[in-house]
């Protein structure tokens, strides 16, 4: 087994945290695929993701809270839409594109001025963004273009030479990402359609 692959036990999850949070970038399992988790409020880190996965620095980063009282640091506002979404959705893969804190790297907003946040209901990612403390970034564990990885294994023969640690919670569900909608502007959007379907999403863009 290589170095920097850990089992997703609590002193696994510790490990991995203080990685994340002395500017490392870790690899995790998420309620679809693997993710790659690094400090949102490190620039560093934030850069180091990019250059892992070859990733044009014109897309954003989504974010992982533990919890919604997380948001206000994150975010200038929370819409009534997106109260309820959350009230229904999350934990769950729902990432809603919030109008961004002016305070949140450009490297995260990708100049867009909106930011994208979701709960996941993984335990083992759950478990993490809490021994973190604060909001991770969970794009996906692999080179950009190609497909996402669903197993350890799969993240550590792609690009395990290129991150910190390898957080083994075994097989992911795969499948479908998180849906991801934009409740920045006056009116919701579907910009990707995942996990969570536009059916289930009608009744609160209604009215």
């Amino acid at each position: 087994m290589k170095r920097n692959m850990i089992k997703a036990g609590p002193a696994g999850v510790r490990r991995v945290a203080q990685a994340i949070l002395r500017g490392g970038v870790a690899a995790f399992p998420t309620e679809t695929f693997y993710g790659l988790g690094a400090d949102a409020g490190n620039d560093e880190a934030l850069q180091k993701i990019f250059q892992i996965k070859g990733r044009e620095d014109n897309k954003p980063l989504l974010v992982l809270i533990a919890e919604r009282e997380w948001l206000p640091g994150l975010v200038r506002s929370i819409p009534p839409v997106a109260a309820r979404l959350m009230e229904k959705f999350w934990p769950g893969p729902l990432t809603l594109v919030f109008e961004a804190s002016p305070e949140l790297s450009i490297l995260l907003t990708a100049g867009t001025g909106t930011v994208g946040v979701r709960i996941s209901p993984h335990p083992v990612a759950q478990a993490l963004v809490r021994a973190v403390g604060r909001a991770i970034t969970a794009t996906s564990a692999n080179l950009s273009g190609q497909p996402s990885a669903s197993v350890a294994a799969e993240v550590l023969r792609t690009i395990g030479n290129r991150v910190d640690a390898i957080l083994d919670g075994g097989q992911t569900a795969g499948g479908l990402g998180s849906t991801v909608v934009d409740v920045s502007g006056a009116s919701c959007r579907i910009l990707r359609q995942g996990a969570v379907t536009r059916a289930e999403l009608a009744p609160f863009f209604e009215g």
